[in-house]
């Protein structure tokens, strides 16, 4: 399975407090293949990610089917850690 994880464009800050980096480094701990797709920093220019997703705060985890994963990152880390990626596939947005 791979897939793009849509994130702001600070990667240089690496802090376990950071939603971003948080969600990013519980991928490559788990072995999950993903392209990095960086968005504008600003919610007010995150146009492309509301169109995506109907909302725009990241993190966001896109699959190769087009649908999307969306929660707040404790939680995005604690289902990839969980092995359950996989299950969010297709689920319906969060409101």
């Amino acid at each position: 399975m791979s897939v793009r994880l849509h994130r702001c464009p600070f990667m240089f800050v690496k802090l376990s407090g950071h939603p971003c980096w948080r969600v990013q480094k519980e991928l490559d701990g788990a072995g999950v293949p993903y392209e990095v797709v960086k968005g504008p920093g600003r919610p007010g220019k995150r146009d492309d990610l509301e169109r995506l997703t109907g909302q725009r705060k990241y993190p966001v985890i896109e699959f190769e089917d087009g649908s999307t994963y969306r929660e707040e990152s404790k939680d995005m880390a604690a289902t990839i850690a969980a092995g359950q990626l996989d299950s969010k596939r297709g689920a319906p947005a969060p409101p």
